[in-house]
């Protein structure tokens, strides 16, 4: 978040939230506090960040309730009760914002809140009336910074004073491009070694195609072009309105309304620049959110599988090896049927029936375990596809997609690798949540989303009358049309096929083989997996997984029922 973003924000803030009375603060993560203010346009979010890769300052809508019992957001709650937000500075071009702190408007400041948005070295403090830190985002030691240690009881003092020039309006070209010139540098670099407040984007927007040029190699009109880019960019500092545009590479920057806007179409933008910036922000957080968790699952799941197929390799081993125990005994025959067998070979014989026993019971121990190992990859396998599935999820939202991968990687740490009952016992106390639609005529289908979704849909809330829906031979999920509350037609039917294929690894087919089987002819295996279910019967039918996902994007999320039965 580079100082134009910031100035733009600014302006946008202080125009809804001057002055307004502070409600409540949470933090959302490690580094992510979460304030309310009450104004008279209703309650406002903001969101305070000193994440080093995305430290920021946005409008967010209203979010859940999370990390109130945080240490630093207690802190802030107790300081800043009932208080008023009577402030928002910025000074010069440093990015660093005060919130101002009254008991009333009108009153001295009595309270601040510093938010330093400067990359890696970013932090939040609150800051009492003498400007001693009361709390503080993160603590700076003095083995971790030898010029601006700061902790909690010590006077506040300002970042180090940023190198190079403070841009000016009233600087002349001559002076701009000598300076600009004093070393054979490309342009970028030259923009942020010379001037305060230059961002690499900001650089980008402002050098064009010479981005990478060494300044002694521009010509007179390059010069000309950019000191006129320059001169827009200091005038937009001060600029009343700004608007987001987005780039094609997935970055954004911040632009002037033009004066020739009408005036509605000028105060919607600028009214929503802060809140648009907040959602660019969560959407990009999020979805490398459920990137780097998908990846971690994907990981662990390897391992485990490699884990599991190395010991189905050794069982089934040890199992032909079990074979051999027909020929012991047919040599421990031999030897006993001859004419006059010595001691030697009698004793030879009782050994080889002694080993034929041993492998034969060993067989039917190994027999289960292999079983048990086959059972535990089909689990994976299934975990795989889940994942998949949220991954080309693009018709849901992203924080739907995260919880659902949450939910999933807490039951594979109870399946794939329980450290007890304690954490079995509290997995059971969530109630699932299963993806539920409404098919064409009306009814509800239902569609689990990991395997605890599935057993719940398929065995413990099916009645007489519904209808199951499978992928044939191919992991999947469990999808449960709701034929008991009436009768299905064939639209129906169809759509809880389609949704059938979408939600199993064959998606990438053109058409997929549907198990369609009564709810009432579904049996539980016992000591298996939970979702894992054997059936007698059934029809088989045929999906399309590309209508399926279209469905479920004409649905789109907000009409996606997501509730347990």
């Amino acid at each position: 978040m580079d100082l134009t973003t910031l100035r733009a924000v600014l302006n946008n803030l202080r125009a809804q939230l001057l002055p307004s009375r502070f409600e409540k603060a949470q933090q959302a993560d490690g580094a992510t506090l979460q304030l309310g203010f009450r104004s008279l346009q209703g309650m406002i979010w903001l969101e305070l960040s000193w994440q080093a890769d995305a430290p920021r300052l946005v409008q967010i809508p209203a979010p859940p309730r999370q990390g109130a019992g945080s240490t630093l957001a207690q802190q802030v709650q107790h300081s800043l009760r009932q208080m008023a937000l009577v402030g928002l500075e910025q000074q010069g071009y440093e990015r660093v914002i005060e919130f101002q702190l009254a008991s009333r408007p009108g009153d001295g400041v009595s309270r601040v809140i510093v938010l330093e948005l400067m990359g890696r070295h970013s932090n939040l403090l609150l800051l009492d009336r003498e400007r001693r830190v009361i709390a503080l985002g993160r603590q700076v030691r003095d083995h971790q910074s030898r010029v601006r240690p700061i902790s909690t009881g010590d006077l506040y003092g300002p970042p180090p004073a940023l190198q190079g020039h403070p841009p000016s309006s009233e600087e002349s070209f001559e002076r701009w491009r000598d300076r600009l010139s004093l070393l054979p540098l490309p342009l970028r670099k030259a923009l942020q070694q010379t001037y305060q407040g230059i961002s690499p984007p900001l650089a980008r927007q402002l050098a064009g195609q010479q981005l990478n040029t060494p300044v002694n190699e521009l010509t007179s009109s390059a010069w000309q072009a950019l000191h006129q880019r320059w001169r827009e960019w200091l005038d937009s500092l001060n600029a009343p309105l700004h608007h987001l545009v987005e780039d094609g590479d997935g970055g954004y920057s911040i632009h002037v309304v033009p004066s020739s806007d009408s005036t509605a179409t000028a105060s919607s933008a600028q009214a929503d620049l802060a809140l648009q910036l907040g959602n660019w922000y969560r959407e990009r957080l999020d979805r490398r959110e459920l990137n780097r968790t998908c990846q971690e699952l994907i990981q662990r799941l390897q391992r485990w599988k490699t884990k599991e197929l190395s010991a189905l390799s050794d069982q089934r081993n040890r199992l032909a090896a079990c074979a051999e125990s027909e020929s012991l005994q047919q040599k421990a025959d031999a030897l006993l049927c001859l004419p006059r067998p010595s001691r030697d070979e009698v004793d030879q014989a009782q050994k080889l029936y002694r080993r034929a026993r041993k492998l034969r019971r060993s067989a039917t121990v190994l027999e289960e375990r292999i079983a048990h190992h086959t059972e535990r990859l089909d689990l994976i396998s299934g975990s795989e596809a889940f994942i998949e599935d949220l991954q080309a999820a693009a018709w849901q939202d992203m924080p739907s997609r995260i919880e659902a991968l949450t939910g999933l990687k807490r039951e594979l740490e109870d399946l794939l690798n329980p450290v007890g009952r304690q954490g079995q016992h509290r997995q059971q106390q969530h109630t699932p949540q299963p993806l539920e639609i409404r098919s064409p005529s009306g009814l509800s289908i239902q569609v689990g989303r990991n395997h605890r979704q599935n057993e719940w849909i398929s065995l413990r809330q099916a009645r007489s009358g519904d209808l199951w829906f499978h992928a044939q031979e191919c992991p999947g999920s469990h999808v449960v049309l709701k034929s008991s509350a009436a009768l299905a037609e064939e639209d129906d039917l169809q759509l809880a096929c389609d949704l059938a294929a979408y939600f199993s690894r064959a998606r990438g087919n053109v058409r997929v083989a549907v198990v369609m089987v009564a709810t009432e002819q579904l049996q539980r295996i016992a000591g298996a997996a939970p979702g894992t279910v054997r059936h007698s019967g059934g029809e088989v039918r045929w999906g399309d997984p590309q209508n399926g996902e279209a469905e479920l994007r004409r649905c789109n999320t907000p009409t996606l029922a997501r509730r347990g039965a």
